[in-house]
């Protein structure tokens, strides 16, 4: 009998394969399709060549994470210690399951807002708890209301996920008020700040859980060095948590990974010598600039695009069909690779908007768009 039996094949490897075996362009899946830094390459074969293959220290290489506290510091004004509040991890995905794992407990219940990414209810099922997906409101921002009337004695945790994987919104200061308001009526929520996307932000800049006073002893930040460096496939991310909560946290990670991989840390630690992570939102803002501009002649209506290398596009105004019909015709016919946005949904909810990735080559984009145009 099947512990997991809602779970099948995944919206993101439907349309991937869907894509090749069509020959589309994939703008479907967050990953980039344009070369790592030739930096980041060359300290890999560097360090394969060393002897570094052996385990590191449970939490992480230490001088990695003295550069972590270095970061989050300069970024944020929140100062970290290394050695107590900070974890690297096996992608953000093992960030979030061990989190989840570790704190929260049967029956009781975890706040998701929907559209939600799809690695944050599986953990919660696996503990025996109850997951509380709200939806998010039409213009894809938190709906206070809502998330307050559903907060009770039971609820252990919120998720958020800030910039926003599919929509692109990032919150504001409001947001955070209005969280810290329910905070203060429900004193045992833990905050689980999914912030992969941290470093990519646009016009408005990104605010961090590590901003607020009010929050930091009761949140758990998730970071990703597969998302700042355009290294999805390394895996690697990080936790930062004060340390009541990380010591649960280590426990978890201790036995489902022990340690993440070495040459990947030190290749890591050499190289956060030698960029800036806050340059990423300008490197980004052009390939969305160029993106936004090339759909202008398409039909498509795009929608605010906040933060992340995400862009939702509404195709209501020229087909009411469902998103998930309309995104394989748009492969089928088109050759152009999206995804719906109903699968971020419980209970697959029509917004007849779809996702285009824009972490990508300028030639894979306008190569896309001109098969758009066609619609």
């Amino acid at each position: 009998m099947s512990k997991l039996p809602q779970i099948s094949t995944s919206i993101f490897t439907i349309m991937s394969q869907m894509a090749n075996e069509y020959g589309a362009i994939n703008l479907s899946q967050g990953f980039p399709n344009f070369p790592v830094d030739e930096r980041l390459k060359n300290l890999v074969s560097k360090w394969a060549k060393e002897e570094v293959h052996q385990y590191l220290p449970m939490a992480g290489f230490p001088p990695l994470l003295e550069k972590i506290a270095y970061l989050t510091q300069s970024s944020y004004g929140r100062k970290v210690n290394p050695s107590t509040e900070i974890l690297i991890t096996a992608g953000a995905t093992e960030g979030i399951f061990a989190t989840i794992q570790a704190l929260v407990h049967p029956k009781e219940e975890v706040i998701i807002l929907d559209p939600s990414y799809d690695c944050y209810e599986t953990p919660i099922l696996l503990c025996n708890a109850v997951p509380k997906r709200i939806p998010l409101n039409h213009d894809f921002t938190p709906n206070w209301e809502l998330i307050g009337s559903t907060m009770n004695s039971n609820t252990r945790m919120i998720i958020i996920n800030n910039p926003h994987n599919p929509t692109g919104r990032i919150w504001t200061e409001n947001d955070f008020l209005q969280l810290e308001k329910l905070l203060d009526i429900h004193p045992n929520v833990i905050v689980l700040s999914d912030e992969v996307y941290e470093y990519i932000t646009f016009e408005n800049k990104h605010i961090s859980v590590h901003h607020r006073d009010k929050l930091r002893e009761k949140s758990v930040s998730i970071s990703s060095f597969g998302k700042s460096f355009h290294i999805t496939g390394w895996k690697i991310g990080y936790v930062i948590a004060p340390e009541h909560l990380m010591n649960e946290i280590k426990k978890v990670h201790q036995f489902l990974v022990f340690s993440v991989n070495s040459i990947a840390q030190y290749a890591i630690n050499d190289y956060m010598d030698m960029v800036q992570v806050a340059d990423l939102g300008s490197f980004y803002q052009t390939k969305k600039d160029f993106f936004r501009n090339l759909m202008t002649e398409t039909p498509f209506e795009l929608l605010p695009c906040e933060g992340s290398y995400f862009q939702i596009a509404s195709y209501r105004s020229f087909s009411d069909e469902n998103d998930i019909d309309f995104t394989k015709r748009l492969v089928k016919e088109f050759g152009v690779a999206a995804i719906p946005l109903s699968p971020f949904y419980a209970d697959a909810k029509q917004t007849q908007c779809i996702r285009f990735c824009f972490a990508k080559k300028e030639e894979t984009l306008k190569k896309a768009v001109e098969r758009l145009q066609k619609l």
